[in-house]
């Protein structure tokens, strides 16, 4: 992996670790996040794309196909590949509290507004 994948791995781990219930390990040998279990980001193997949740992917890949896309690997599941160079930081962290939000529990939901405001 190249120097910018830590640079994207910095950023992910400050939006993320301080959400509830928020755990890091390793998929397929990268750096993932995990919420009560559950899979919802992770840096893709080539350290230039990170793979995320969403139920809306349509919709980004649609406003820009450049950043945001899928292979035929990833059709029939709701992730997504973000270009993390493409990115705009303000997007990526939009994306990744929606990823997070459509993993957590209610619980953890609340918890995560009750320490927002």
């Amino acid at each position: 992996m190249g120097t910018d994948v830590f640079i994207y791995l910095q950023f992910l781990r400050k939006v993320l670790l301080g959400m509830p219930g928020v755990t890091e390990k390793m998929c397929f040998n990268t750096p993932a996040f995990y919420v009560g279990g559950k899979l919802f980001a992770r840096i893709k193997e080539d350290g230039e794309n990170l793979v995320i949740g969403t139920l809306e992917r349509d919709k980004w890949m649609r406003a820009n196909p450049d950043t945001y896309y899928i292979t035929d690997h990833y059709r029939n599941y709701d992730y997504m590949l973000i270009n993390l160079e493409k990115v705009d930081p303000a997007e990526l962290k939009e994306l990744l509290i929606t990823a997070w939000s459509n993993r957590a529990t209610k619980k953890l939901i609340k918890e995560y507004e009750a320490n927002a405001n």
